[in-house]
């Protein structure tokens, strides 16, 4: 993965999604690497908290990452810009400064929120 300073992409500010977003400071073309989400491993999907990131190995294996870095600021939306790959980040689609970055959380977390969390 090409070296990327996350605090030179992003910002965080309040958002018309959820308390907190994650923005981008410059355009971001679309199939950029965007970064990589960082935090301690987590196993145990009960007591993982609300920043950690899940993701299924090749063996069918879930493992989480407790979101340390900026990237935990992301919002979810039904038509998001930015998707993982495993642990990276890339773009969907081009994204201007000032946009909010936003990704889908997964179908479980659309079901469980049902229309507390409406798209904006």
């Amino acid at each position: 993965m090409p070296s990327v300073k996350l605090s030179e992409l992003f910002y965080v500010e309040e958002s018309m999604i959820h308390g907190k977003g994650l923005f981008a400071k410059c355009i971001i073309n679309k199939g950029d690497y965007m970064g990589t989400y960082r935090g301690p491993l987590c196993y145990d999907m009960e007591s993982g908290g609300p920043h950690v990131l899940w993701v299924e190995d090749d063996d069918g294996v879930w493992i989480g990452r407790d979101g340390r870095n900026i990237l935990r600021y992301m919002n979810h939306h039904a038509t998001p810009c930015a998707a993982f790959d495993g642990f990276d980040l890339y773009a969907l689609r081009d994204i201007h400064q000032g946009n909010e970055i936003t990704i889908h959380y997964g179908d479980e977390f659309v079901e469980a929120i049902g229309d507390e969390y409406p798209e904006k």
